[in-house]
């Protein structure tokens, strides 16, 4: 389980000077505890590209802070991903066209499958 993995705790072992980056999960974060560091200036600041809450709430107090920086969960995001991902719903679509099961099936259950 990865719900609030760093907390409180976890950001009081962290050096004064640290920066904590999130691209992975919102929730591995306890957004209040890292408010609470983040103004006691128990580490130097955080990158966050994942919320607890997407959106967030516009009182969402990571918005407000000078030593916080919230990106709109765009961190996977390059040329190169992009690229990728359009040649694989084109191959997985070709896949479907030609009668073939798609790789990535999210409703198993249309082929008969269990999820």
């Amino acid at each position: 389980e990865t719900f609030h993995l760093i907390d409180a705790a976890a950001l009081e072992k962290m050096r004064k000077h640290a920066i904590i980056v999130n691209t992975a999960r919102g929730p591995i974060i306890d957004e209040g505890a890292l408010c609470e560091a983040l103004d006691k200036g128990s580490i130097g600041a955080a990158g966050i590209d994942v919320l607890e809450t997407e959106p967030p709430a516009a009182d969402n107090p990571l918005l407000s802070k000078e030593n916080a920086l919230v990106s709109p969960h765009v961190a996977w995001y390059s040329e190169e991903s992009f690229e990728a991902d359009m040649i694989d719903g084109m191959d997985e679509l070709e896949r479907v066209l030609r009668g073939q099961r798609p790789r990535f099936i999210i409703n198993p259950e249309i082929f008969g499958l269990k999820k």
